[in-house]
């Protein structure tokens, strides 16, 4: 039986007007990771061309920072983050 994988960061608000999504992370997430964005049935798979913590971009995301991403669908808040392979 396949392991599901363990999420990497939770929506906690999603910014509709300029599609990005505030994420708690709880492992680190760097510019050019593959993810998966999941929330009950919905599910889809970007990746993170642009971070940024406190308005200022950065490269790599930290275990316990929440980090702004730009994401090219609607995440809704609660939809949990996941590497993706």
């Amino acid at each position: 039986m396949k392991k599901e994988p363990k999420a990497i960061g939770k929506v906690t608000h999603w910014y509709d007007n300029i599609n990005v999504a505030v994420v708690q992370l709880s492992s680190k997430l760097s510019i050019g990771d593959k993810i998966k964005i999941k929330k009950g049935g919905e599910v889809f798979e970007d990746t993170v061309t642009s971070m940024q913590l406190d308005h200022k971009d950065i490269k790599l995301g930290k275990k316990g920072e929440e980090v702004a991403i730009k994401i090219s669908n609607i995440a809704k808040d609660g939809a949990l983050i996941f590497r993706s392979e």
